[in-house]
């Protein structure tokens, strides 16, 4: 796990909400807070979606894309006040997160890893995101939280979005 603090907001607030930069995401959850506060579970209703036969959509995954949510999320947040806080939990699409644990050799099977998480975390003032790794069974190692670690800060940096490490 890494924490990074944003160091120009108004370019990741551009990039968050208004680009395809973070579309490789799933949004598991938002919570933003403004003269109320605001939550969306991102957790996908399947039987909302299931066919006339009764059965419900295989191709679903968990959590819907970041990119079908974001727009909500920046009507919730602009305006000409800046919101008191927001948090949001993203995870990195599955077939992206399988597919940089075996380009990275990951030295376990990939399917063992749940998710690969960032968290953004906003207090009125910065931002910081962190990263995590979730499992379906212990491991003793921590590899894959290592790979998921570099492969966020390299891809921020190639983004161009500027962060410190806490």
């Amino acid at each position: 796990m890494i924490a990074l603090q944003i160091t120009s907001m108004k370019n990741f607030m551009n990039r968050l909400l208004t680009s395809e930069c973070f579309d490789i995401f799933l949004l598991e959850e938002a919570v933003i807070g403004t003269s109320c506060t605001f939550t969306i579970d991102g957790r996908i209703h399947k039987a909302f979606f299931r066919q006339e036969e009764g059965d419900p959509s295989p191709a679903l995954p968990e959590f819907r894309p970041w990119g079908e949510l974001k727009g909500l999320c920046f009507d919730l947040i602009k305006g000409k006040r800046t919101p008191l806080f927001f948090r949001f939990t993203l995870q990195l699409k599955p077939e992206l997160a399988s597919s940089l644990l075996k380009k990275e050799g990951f030295g376990a099977d990939p399917e063992q890893v749940k998710a690969l998480a960032l968290n953004i975390r906003y207090d009125g003032s910065k931002a910081v995101l962190t990263t995590a790794a979730s499992y379906h069974t212990f491991l003793l190692s921590k590899e894959a939280d290592a790979i998921w670690d570099r492969a966020l800060a390299g891809y921020l940096d190639r983004e161009g979005i500027a962060y410190e490490p806490l």
